[in-house]
């Protein structure tokens, strides 16, 4: 993995410096966490265990992992990453603190982070949203990804009980 630039973002490696700020800004935020596969942090020493866990996957030669950075303020506003493989093919997931939503960030790092992938040599990422989740929905369109089917399915093993229908994707790369 390596630190990635856009234009108005850097994604770099998650410290444990970060961890008052991803509490803060996301980790701790029901409403953050509404879709996704964990539910939110109930107090910081969630959020120390799940940073030291981050560090630790750094060791593994598979991990891609970024926190998202606004480059003009040095803000850290979220996380993406490759959550898994499906099939060998990197799966993608990501949150972003609410305050940052709807300006375009998300995009903007998905976009970077599958031309990393690209340039690593995968052929074919996968991503899943939430049906209700729309602007997520739109960050993976916007991104150039391809709707390929929904399924009925528990959100998570630690969300088991939430059955939710989740659209798949797949952006595959250009030859």
């Amino acid at each position: 993995m390596r630190e990635l630039d856009t234009e108005r973002l850097h994604l770099r490696y998650v410290t444990a410096d970060d961890t008052l700020r991803i509490y803060q800004c996301w980790a701790s935020d029901a409403e953050v966490t509404r879709y996704l596969t964990w539910h939110a942090h109930k107090n910081i020493r969630v959020t120390v265990d799940y940073v030291a866990y981050v560090i630790n996957e750094y060791k593994k030669p598979d991990t891609y992992r970024w926190g998202i950075v606004i480059r003009e303020t040095n803000e850290l506003i979220g996380i993406i990453d490759v959550v898994g493989y499906h099939h060998g093919d990197p799966v993608i997931g990501y949150c972003s603190g609410r305050d940052y939503w709807g300006n375009g960030y998300m995009t903007e790092a998905l976009k970077a982070v599958t031309a990393a992938l690209f340039e690593d040599g995968f052929e074919t990422i996968v991503i899943e949203a939430v049906d209700r989740n729309i602007g997520s929905n739109r960050v993976i369109e916007k991104a150039g990804f391809k709707f390929v089917g929904s399924r009925v399915a528990p959100l998570s093993e630690i969300k088991k009980d939430e059955l939710v229908k989740l659209n798949s994707y797949r952006l595959y790369k250009s030859r």
